[in-house]
């Protein structure tokens, strides 16, 4: 049997106010060539409350679909009970952040990601203002 190795890796992203969605495909893979982790898993997740990861085809029109969607899910009309408490109008970037969530598992074979072909990883912030968000991978698997 052979050994189990980890790897972490800290990612930060620079995102617009919400719903704003990056593509961070290029960073998560780099982290899977770092990790030299020929078979395994990676682990994904936002630190935040109002951040999530998802996958999408990374296109105009998909990107806008799911921003339009993210806002018909929890709009930020809607009254919610968090801005009565801090009176900082982001109800609704919890909300739409849980429902997404916060972390991603992908498999990783012979080196890389096993994504499909118009598979991207996408960071999404959801808060009502720009945030550098930080995404913590961690990487479990076999050496290559």
């Amino acid at each position: 049997m052979k050994p189990v190795f980890f790897f972490s890796e800290s990612i930060a992203v620079r995102l617009q106010t919400g719903p704003d969605i990056g593509n961070i495909t290029p960073e998560i893979s780099q982290c899977v060539r770092a990790s030299k982790i020929g078979i395994g898993s990676l682990c994904a997740t936002m630190i935040g409350s109002t951040g999530s990861l998802t996958t999408i085809e990374f296109e105009p029109g998909v990107v806008e679909d799911l921003k339009q969607a993210i806002t018909r899910l929890a709009s930020p009309d809607l009254e919610y009970e968090h801005e009565k408490a801090w009176h900082d109008g982001n109800g609704h970037s919890h909300v739409q952040a849980a429902l997404l969530g916060p972390s991603i598992a992908l498999p990783i074979r012979d080196g890389q990601l096993k994504l499909g072909t118009w598979q991207q990883v996408v960071a999404i912030n959801h808060d009502n203002q720009p945030r550098t968000r930080t995404i913590e991978v961690t990487i479990t698997g076999t050496l290559r």
